[in-house]
Parts: C-alpha cells; structure tokens; sequence
C-alpha cells in the first residue's frame, strides 16, 4: 500500500518474484482513484533515477506481474484461515494475502527533542513557518519555495531542523534542499545573515503534477486545470465590470 518512490521501489522486487515464482500474487493497493502521477514524470523527470523508476513499475503493472487496485480505504485487516484480508470502507475485500507492506508515510520522532521549546506546525509536524511552503494539499508539481534558516527556526534560540526532518509528513523532500537547508542555517550560526539569507538552490522540474488533495477526486485535476505548465493569466478591470474570461490549456 502507498505511492510514493519506496512504495515503488518495494512493488518492483515483489514483481521480481512474481516473475521468477509462479502463483506469486502481488497487489498494490491505492487510496487515490486512479494511478495517475503515482509513476512520476519518468523521462521528463529531471532525476533520471527517480523518472526510471516509475517507468520500471508502469512496465511492471503493464506487463500483469503486479494487480492494482484502486480508491481502496482500508477499514480493518482479517485473518482468515491464517491468511489476512484486507477490507475496505465500501466493503471491498482483497483475500488470500500472506503479507501486508503498508508504505503510506511517516512522521519524524520528536520524543529526544521534547526538552526544546519548538514549534512545529501541528498537521505536517514541520516548522510553523515552512509548513505552508510545503503541503502537498496546496503545492504540485514538486514546486517547494526556497527557504533556509529564516524558515526553519524555533523559539528555542539556535535550534534549526534541517533535513528529511524539517518536511515532517510532507513526501516531497529532495536531498538537494537539505544541502541548501543547512548552508544557510551554517551561515546564520555564523553570524553571516545576508548569507543565511540568499537563495542558492534550483530545484529541478519533476515532471509530475497533482497534490495529495486530488487522490480521491482524479477528475479536479483535469478540470481545474491541474497541469505542470503555469496557470493562465487573468485579466482584472478594476471598476468596469467583471474579469475577463480566459483560457487555457495543458
């Protein structure tokens, strides 16, 4: 269950034993009600190993070595004959399963830190100020702000989080924005703020489109206009009556 990279990267070696193991079942089980962009931008991605591996999977469901089963809310896991049974909110079941791999996210351990007075934003569990900047309800196409040590500050006076930690349960970190986190956060601990302040990253297009808020609803994507190219412009007369229509298309 999941579809984010280590959800793919897990169907890919079950599909390898689905391939090399005869009567080897493997299921992938979504939330959302379509595969959509759960394979990535693939070629047009511009982390190559990232575009690579959502086209190995889509190969993979193509070629029939993994069955994918769609807008499935699970509401409880059975035992069945020493089997598990997984049972949906509409009363889908999916039987006959020896194992369930659930790669639906995670959130960072703050226990060590609970001594610190920090303050984190309390749905994403990343810094109050960063978590806007990155939640994947509001954000698509992997577009993150560039944001350093302003960002990530706490009222605990020189405590910064950086890293996979900083995004809390946000998908959506690239190793390259820990890089750019922590240059800036080392020039505000070394007093250099005009550093800490300057943006030095670039964050490449990841060729693929859709926020979290769209899984249930695959259609909104298409009819609010949910595509990487930018949305079109919108004339505004001010005083003469309403705006102009526009159009647009991706």
């Amino acid at each position: 269950m999941g579809s984010g990279h280590s959800a793919l990267t897990a169907l890919l070696s079950l599909a390898e034993l689905t391939k090399d193991e005869p009567g080897t079942r493997t299921v992938w089980v979504l939330r959302r009600g379509q595969v959509g962009n759960a394979f990535g931008g693939g070629e047009s991605d511009e982390l190559p190993a990232r575009g690579a591996l959502g086209l190995r999977a889509k190969e993979a469901v193509a070629a029939g070595r993994i069955e994918v089963v769609q807008g499935f809310r699970t509401e409880r896991v059975e035992d069945a004959d020493g089997q598990l049974v997984l049972v949906a909110d509409d009363g889908r079941r999916i039987e006959g399963l020896d194992h369930i791999i659930g790669l639906t996210g995670f959130r960072p351990d703050h226990s060590w830190q609970s001594e610190l007075r920090l303050a984190l934003d309390e749905r994403l569990q990343a810094p109050v100020k960063l978590a806007p900047l990155i939640d994947p309800n509001q954000h698509s196409c992997g577009t993150v702000y560039p944001h350093g040590a302003g960002e990530l500050s706490h009222h605990e006076e020189g405590v910064f989080l950086v890293g996979m930690k900083s995004y809390g349960r946000a998908p959506t970190f690239l190793a390259m924005t820990g890089y750019e986190q922590v240059r800036s956060v080392a020039a505000a601990l070394a007093g250099d703020h005009e550093a800490a302040a300057r943006v030095e990253l670039t964050l490449p297009d990841t060729g693929v489109c859709g926020g979290a808020g769209l899984f249930d609803d695959p259609d909104a994507a298409q009819s609010e206009g949910g595509c990487c190219a930018a949305p079109a412009p919108t004339l505004l007369s001010i005083g003469v009556g309403a705006p102009a229509p526009t159009s647009g298309s991706c």
